[in-house]
């Protein structure tokens, strides 16, 4: 391990800025459950079965339900090292923006300046009737809740199954991809699209790609270097690495 960690910290500082695609084993050690496995179950729900519009238009009470639920997680929830040695190699310039899958807004919170949200936030709402977006300082008490503008029935704003990303946003992160020097992949399993798809669109630019993961992804095989373990342990090592290197 000390010698991919170094060999990722040297790839770091050579070709910063990184750009970084970050998943939910990033937030899982800050306590908010991933979407997959036994820690993503809610009553006999799957969230496969929640996070639809179908499932919305069907019972939009029981899905603002769980998401109330994941809201007030998500508010208990602080950053943890990862979040934090993320923002920190923000400040040093060794990366350039973080492109999250996650919805929980913990990167700012950890004092990330640049975050693309590719699957919206837990944080806000938007109406289904004339579109307007309001943030949450907590989780709504009525269910479902209704649009303080129009009455309009609000929705989570965020990217449900079988829906695309937003196009601003997956236009924002090619973009990042292609300035970038490289990519820096933390957390994810890489199979959820069109996110997973930037693992290989890095490394067939020719840009060195390091994985931070408990386990082997579809990330690995686009891997210049794997680095296995906690996000919450692997970053901080990485990042006194390079900020050795810097100096």
């Amino acid at each position: 391990m000390r010698a991919e960690l170094a060999r990722a910290a040297r790839l770091l500082v050579e070709r910063r800025p990184f750009l970084v695609l970050t998943g939910a084993g990033v937030s899982a050690e800050s306590g908010v459950p991933t979407f997959r496995g036994p820690d993503g179950l809610w009553r006999r729900f799957r969230p496969e079965e929640l996070a639809t519009p179908e499932a919305f238009r069907r019972d939009p009470k029981l899905v603002w339900e769980w998401y109330r639920w994941r809201m007030e997680l998500v508010f208990r929830a602080r950053p943890n090292p990862a979040h934090r040695a993320l923002a920190e190699m923000e400040r040093l310039g060794l990366v350039s923006c973080v492109v999250t899958q996650n919805v929980d807004g913990l990167h700012q919170a950890a004092g990330q300046r640049c975050v693309v949200e590719l699957h919206g936030s837990i944080r806000r709402a938007r109406c289904t009737s004339c579109g307007h977006r309001l943030a949450w300082e907590r989780p709504p008490s009525e269910l479902p809740p209704r649009c303080p503008r129009c009455g309009g029935l609000l929705r989570p704003d965020v990217v449900w199954f079988g829906e695309p990303v937003p196009e601003g946003a997956w236009r924002r992160a090619l973009a990042l991809l292609e300035e970038a020097g490289g990519l820096l992949v933390v957390g994810t399993s890489g199979v959820v699209m069109p996110a997973g798809a930037l693992p290989a669109l890095a490394a067939a630019a020719g840009k060195p790609v390091i994985e931070v993961n408990v386990e082997e992804s579809a990330v690995t095989p686009y891997a210049t270097v794997f680095l296995r373990g906690r996000a919450g342990e692997v970053l901080p090592r990485l990042l006194e690495e390079a900020r050795r290197m810097l100096a």
